[in-house]
């Protein structure tokens, strides 16, 4: 029973550590550096100094939102000569190109076979000659500064990526998807900035980021997570990620668990198929801080937490009856159960369309850890296709 116990506890203080631990760490380790060493952030450039840069759009079958996100895009603070639009609208078959063609201050790169948003990336990319790129999606909406603080972040000649940072549109009604997603969203945001401001943000998400034109590396077509491949290639060449919080990308939350699950699934595939591609930031002695930052903030919650968490129950059951010290793991046992209580029960309002973001906070956070499971099957799945390719997914 020592070895239950044993596997108890340690499955306990990772499960603290991934959630709650690391960005308490995170924190004591920005607060100390900052007392020694701070950097005040370099002034916004004059529109002389401004560089080239190209808005690179990845769109499928997107005809309902072409025009609000031209609409957003020329309304942006950023001079009208030193702005490219590119569209990349590979496969899609209804209104998006016609659409287009109303805007001539797009450019649109068309294919009618479609082989996936990595794909459409790697082709896209060569028609750019701008020193910056700034991917965005389709259905984002980017505040006015976006680019100008974006440019003011690569001043630092050490970053080779701009993450910014993404928002969730507030709604009449939240559901469990968009109230539990947009919490989440806040809490990831606080921890990549102080990520960046230890070191490096830990990754860049698709809605709104930025790379040097030079640091694009080709990514294989079956890749999953675009974004976060791509953004870490270039931390592993010694670069940095910036988060610029003052650079945002307001989307709607997912319509309903059911399609906030489809994309969760998708995401901690991806994961995990990630995790095994950049392997080599696995290694301190080689990658230093940034790799006590991987496998803090991303490593851990795309693999080994999401079992743990799912074994600390059966486990804390056994130790009731088996332990010395029953009492404390029966509290234990009893505070566990009240989380799946309340979990289960904000499933059963989201399911009746009830608002409770009190319950909606601990339903998403099972419902994201539940679907890092299904993520294992989903990957094995697409692994198992005919000559081991994997069907292309769709972040958005």
């Amino acid at each position: 029973m020592k070895i239950c116990e044993t596997v108890f506890w340690i499955s306990l203080l990772v499960i603290f550590y991934t959630y709650i631990g690391y960005g308490m760490l995170l924190y004591i380790l920005v607060r100390l550096k900052e007392c020694f060493r701070q950097t005040p952030p370099p002034p916004l450039p004059a529109d002389c100094m401004l560089p080239e840069l190209t808005l690179f759009i990845t769109a499928y079958n997107e005809e309902d939102v072409v025009d609000d996100k031209m609409r957003n895009s020329l309304s942006l603070d950023y001079p009208a000569d030193k702005l490219h639009i590119l569209w990349i609208t590979d496969g899609s078959n209804d209104r998006t190109n016609e659409r287009l063609s109303h805007w001539p201050q797009a450019t649109v790169l068309y294919q009618s076979q479609r082989e996936g948003k990595t794909a459409a990336l790697n082709r896209g990319i060569r028609s750019v000659t701008t020193p910056l790129v700034v991917f965005t999606d389709a259905n984002t909406h980017l505040n006015r500064k976006a680019l100008r603080e974006i440019v003011r972040a690569f001043a630092n000649p050490k970053v080779g990526c701009v993450a910014g940072e993404k928002r969730i549109a507030v709604q009449d009604k939240p559901n469990a998807a968009s109230g539990g997603e947009g919490l989440y969203w806040k809490y990831e945001s606080a921890l990549k900035k102080l990520d960046s401001r230890l070191y490096s943000a830990v990754g860049a998400a698709g809605e709104l980021f930025a790379i040097r034109r030079e640091l694009f590396e080709e990514m294989p077509a079956d890749t999953l997570l675009d974004d976060f491949v791509l953004s870490l290639r270039i931390v592993m060449r010694g670069y940095t990620i910036a988060y610029c919080a003052d650079a945002y990308a307001v989307e709607n939350g997912s319509a309903d668990m059911h399609e906030e699950e489809k994309r969760k699934v998708r995401i901690a595939a991806g994961g995990l198929q990630s995790v095994w591609r950049l392997r080599a930031l696995l290694n301190p002695l080689r990658y230093g801080v940034f790799s006590f930052q991987y496998i803090s903030h991303r490593v851990l919650r795309w693999s080994l937490t999401p079992v743990l968490l799912f074994l600390l129950f059966p486990l804390n059951t056994i130790l009731i009856f088996t332990s010395n010290t029953p009492l404390l793991y029966a509290v234990i046992w009893l505070l566990q159960a009240l989380f799946y209580f309340m979990a289960s029960w904000g499933h059963y309002l989201s399911a009746k369309h009830i608002k409770n973001k009190i319950l909606f906070v601990p339903y998403y956070f099972l419902f994201m850890n539940i679907n890092v499971v299904r993520g294992f099957n989903y990957l094995r799945k697409r692994r198992g296709q005919a000559g081991g390719t994997w069907e292309k997914a769709r972040r958005a």
